[in-house]
């Protein structure tokens, strides 16, 4: 029988946006796992519960969803201009695999109220902290706007996130040049196109043609069209996610759309890469019914929009593909901003499961080639635990 002991090392379990994650400081981490490897990686693994063949996260702190099986490590930066390193993972739920490839955008917002917490960041005077993040995992710069008061980060307020069950404080996040660069240094529009014309299976889809959109913009990201598809992009959770032959379909589409932006050499690597790109499908604006049964009408909104998350319909909107749809929006002609209604915009406003979210961004083409300079939207964060989180000892050693 094994009698290893647990240890204990110092954690914060946090909300951000409609994501949760355990956060760590660089410092506090086991030292094998203060480096890329698979002590780390298996370090995560434990402290979620995964792989979990059950697919429920009893035995660790994760939810058994896309939206709650992460971990971040926080560090101050060495890089000028900037306050903290933000390093992310995403934990499969069921397979032996940590994601590193892209960021949560929805987790940015808790990063910058952690740094502030774990006193990388001084509070400073009351008012609203702007805190500089090194995105690690894409190279990227994120300014979160943390409100303080008495002290201490204000987490408590009267802002209202759709996804989200309570009210919190406002925090402002701006990702700036968010063109994902990808390992190949590529631009936003990957092939150069605006929309593209993929040729897969007619099992998957009639006629064995496809238009999307493949931009590279928070994360990378393919946007299909909803009724190529056969949806009508008011679907929620369940009509997606209890459909395995769906879901099959769209794994194999996402595969086909990351090898077009040379993520990937072959469709049979998209098993490795499950954070990235994501997919998505977008349908002009419709009166509609969230999840949680709120009615939203067409005119409050400019398109419709659903997006998968580690092959599943995410329940709200992913923060990182909200910039992308925001990015999207922004430029004339791609499917994004044709589902908006076309033109010029620098701001967009799109339902999802849970409800509507506004993006901000702002798109320019300089030479024939088009970037966004920033993207702008409001999240909220909040501590759930602060303490110690406990594995058992050996548990994260390399070798097993």
């Amino acid at each position: 029988m094994s009698r290893l002991a647990q240890i204990a090392i110092p954690a914060t379990y946090m909300r951000g946006g409609t994501s949760k994650g355990v956060f760590f400081r660089l410092e506090d981490l086991p030292e094998a796992c203060r480096v890329p490897g698979r002590a780390r990686d298996r370090l995560f693994q434990r402290v979620i519960g995964s792989p979990d063949p059950y697919g429920k996260h009893t035995d660790g702190m994760g939810g058994a969803t896309s939206s709650t099986s992460k971990c971040v490590i926080i560090s101050p930066s060495a890089r000028p201009d900037h306050d903290v390193d933000y390093l992310y993972g995403q934990v499969s739920i069921d397979t032996d695999f940590v994601d590193w490839s892209g960021n949560c955008g929805n987790l940015s917002t808790a990063a910058g109220a952690f740094a502030i917490h774990a006193g990388y960041v001084p509070v400073g005077p009351e008012g609203v902290r702007a805190v500089r993040i090194w995105q690690a995992n894409i190279g990227k710069t994120i300014i979160a706007h943390v409100p303080v008061a008495d002290g201490r980060v204000q987490e408590t307020g009267d802002f209202e996130l759709d996804g989200v069950t309570f009210p919190a404080a406002e925090i402002v996040l701006e990702f700036l040049d968010p063109a994902d660069e990808g390992e190949d240094g590529g631009a936003m529009f990957p092939t150069g196109n605006l929309i593209d014309e993929l040729d897969v299976p007619e099992a998957l889809v009639a006629g064995g043609k496809l238009k999307v959109t493949l931009i590279n913009a928070g994360i990378p990201t393919i946007f299909i069209n909803a009724a190529d598809l056969g949806y009508s992009g008011a679907e929620l959770q369940g009509a997606v996610n209890e459909d395995p032959a769906a879901l099959k379909r769209l794994e194999a589409l996402r595969a086909i759309g990351a090898v077009r932006m040379g993520l990937i050499g072959s469709v049979g690597e998209a098993a490795r890469r499950q954070h990235t790109p994501k997919i998505a499908f977008v349908a002009p604006p419709a009166d509609h019914v969230t999840s949680s049964g709120k009615v939203i009408a067409a005119d409050q909104i400019d398109l419709l929009v659903r997006a998968l998350s580690m092959g599943r319909l995410h329940h709200a909107m992913m923060g990182t593909a909200a910039v992308a749809i925001g990015a999207a929006a922004a430029v004339p002609g791609t499917l994004v901003n044709l589902a908006a209604g076309g033109g010029e915009r620098r701001s967009v406003r799109f339902g999802h499961p849970s409800g509507a979210l506004t993006v901000g961004a702002e798109a320019r083409q300089i030479e024939g080639v088009w970037t966004v300079e920033r993207a702008i939207m409001s999240r909220s964060a909040r501590r759930l635990m602060e303490g110690r989180i406990l594995v058992p000892a050996g548990s994260f050693d390399a070798g097993n």
